[in-house]
């Protein structure tokens, strides 16, 4: 519909802020409330000021029934202006402030009335209830026009009815008391109108520094939009109020923290367990870009306190980048492993070129015999205590690697692990991370060595690892495994900090557990313990292989599966 200049003149006209709608929103209530409580209050104060005038007339009147001389003048003279009975009526109407006092007969007779012209007659309305004994109040019309009324008997000495007393008070007597009474009414009324009316502004007031002064459309509208880009948004927000309670929460940080509707108005600590994420969270934490682990989520987790003392935090899922990360990690650990086969390849081909020009075929035919079987040697020796093929595979490339670093990795020959793992590539992750942390540990010191032990124990699997290194001080055991802490300067691509803390995770989720210890002669021992890794175990079949510890320096040509580097 076009909007016609009237009705844009109107919509011109309505206060749009909403300072000015609650002001004048709290002004009409207030003077609304005023107006009803005054009218409330003078609809009963008019009944009330009736009543009082009815039982004041009718005190007139039982007062005037009571004077015996009136009922002896009643039998002995006759009804005249100027009788006795008109006499003392009269007397009693201007003490009293009635508007009038009538006496009459049983007969209904006036022997009194203010205009002396109307006594002897019959009275206007019917005295039949006072005649007969009963006292009553009315408000009626009479001759002298709409008054209050009280009748009541009038006895003799002998207590028998002779006639009746009639006594009035005008109804405009009523009417001003109850128009004088109004002025009062109004100015109570006023000032409670002021009252509500400066309440009102100071309220209106405090509204607009709340809302900044926006129109009620423009707070709608904000609203509306916030929702939208709250639930629209592929970033996790937690919403905490200033007690640090859970306020708010959007569909990606219930997706990130695995939470529901339960976590609201709770603190971080109940709603996700103590813990790194909770910490960061309820701002125990401080920092850019605080990495946390939530189950097998990597998150970045930044906080913003807000004005009125709550915060807001922000979580982003880093995972598919870690990944990415681990990833490129261990394609860098290929290529090294590759750098080094091809350079031990070129001199073994070099020496066996320098045999063959030196006409030592026999020897040539030996050297290639041993280098072939101390490949197979080694692979075999790997595959026959590791039945698992990622595991076996990933220890035949991190034995490259060590090699290129001058790092003996070691296999106990207490190492026995069958093909029945339910999750190997939780193990892998497990595995891969230790080994690479012990060979950073272990990297340039004298006789560096790295031993790996992985064993069955019923369904239950046992890795440890151990090397040679500097060791981690007993007041950093348990800091080690907190997500974000590293002590190694992270590489481009990705932050440290995380891969023991996955790696307690892992083994948590599975309630296993994963500590560190001083291990014997020096050095570290990661022990990690992961209940329910095996299936049931099947027939008995035979191991076989040597019996002792298997030193396995040399390279062999295997795929590297995914690994991660991570270093307390």
């Amino acid at each position: 519909m076009r909007a016609t200049p009237l009705t844009r003149h109107l919509r011109l006209g309505l206060p749009r802020r909403v300072f000015s709608q609650v002001l004048m929103m709290q002004l009409s209530i207030a003077a609304g409330v005023a107006v009803l409580a005054t009218g409330l209050f003078l609809a009963p104060l008019g009944a009330q000021l009736d009543d009082q005038a009815m039982r004041r007339a009718l005190a007139i009147a039982q007062t005037t029934a009571q004077q015996s001389q009136i009922a002896r003048d009643l039998r002995s003279t006759s009804p005249t202006p100027d009788g006795p009975v008109q006499r003392e009526a009269e007397r009693i109407r201007k003490a009293t402030g009635a508007e009038y006092v009538v006496v009459l007969d049983r007969r209904g007779v006036r022997w009194s009335h203010t205009d002396p012209r109307r006594i002897g007659d019959p009275v206007s309305t019917d005295p039949g209830e006072a005649l007969a004994g009963h006292e009553v109040m009315e408000i009626d019309d009479g001759t002298l026009g709409r008054s209050a009324r009280g009748k009541v008997p009038l006895r003799d000495g002998d207590g028998e009815i002779i006639g009746a007393v009639s006594v009035g008070i005008a109804y405009d007597s009523v009417r001003a008391r109850l128009i004088h009474a109004i002025p009062g009414l109004f100015a109570y009324a006023g000032g409670a109108l002021a009252v509500g009316a400066l309440a009102a502004w100071l309220v209106s007031r405090r509204v607009q520094r709340q809302t900044r002064d926006l129109a009620f459309s423009d707070i709608a509208a904000l609203l509306a939009e916030r929702e939208a880009m709250l639930h629209g948004i592929r970033e996790g927000v937690v919403a905490l109020d200033r007690t640090g309670r859970v306020r708010l929460l959007n569909d990606e940080a219930r997706r990130l923290l695995d939470l529901g509707d339960e976590a609201v108005g709770r603190f971080p600590d109940e709603a996700l367990g103590t813990g790194r994420t909770a910490d960061v969270l309820a701002g125990r934490v401080t920092g850019a870009d605080l990495l946390t682990v939530r189950g097998q989520r990597v998150l970045v987790a930044n906080r913003m306190p807000t004005g009125d003392g709550g915060a807001v935090a922000t979580l982003r899922d880093r995972t598919e980048l870690d990944r990415l990360g681990r990833e490129l990690d261990s394609t860098r650990g290929l290529i090294d492993a590759l750098r080094a086969q091809d350079h031990e390849h070129a001199n073994r081909m070099h020496t066996l070129l320098g045999l063959l020009e030196l006409e030592m075929y026999d020897d040539a035919v030996e050297f290639v015999g041993e280098v072939v079987g101390d490949h197979r040697v080694t692979a075999e020796q790997i595959t026959e205590k590791i039945r698992d093929p990622l595991l076996a595979a990933l220890l035949v490339g991190k034995a490259t690697v060590a090699a290129e670093r001058g790092v003996a990795l070691w296999i106990t020959d207490r190492t026995r692990l069958p093909d029945r793992l339910i999750d190997p590539g939780g193990l892998v992750t497990v595995v891969g991370n230790l080994v690479d942390n012990a060979l950073d540990a272990v990297a340039g010191t004298p006789h560096a060595r790295v031993e790996v032990e992985l064993r069955a124990e019923g369904r239950t699997a046992v890795l440890g690892v151990r090397d040679t290194g500097p060791g981690i001080p007993a007041e950093q055991r348990e800091l080690i495994f907190t997500e974000g802490w590293s002590t190694k300067k992270p590489p481009d691509h990705r932050d440290r900090g995380i891969g023991l803390s996955l790696v307690r995770r892992l083994a948590e989720r599975q309630g296993g557990a994963a500590t560190v210890d001083e291990a014997d002669g020096g050095g570290a021992e990661f022990t990690v313990i992961l209940p329910e890794a095996l299936t049931e175990p099947g027939p008995p079949a035979a191991l076989t292989g040597a019996s002792g510890l298997v030193s396995v320096p040399l390279s062999v040509p295997l795929s590297v599966p995914q690994a991660t580097e991570e270093e307390p």
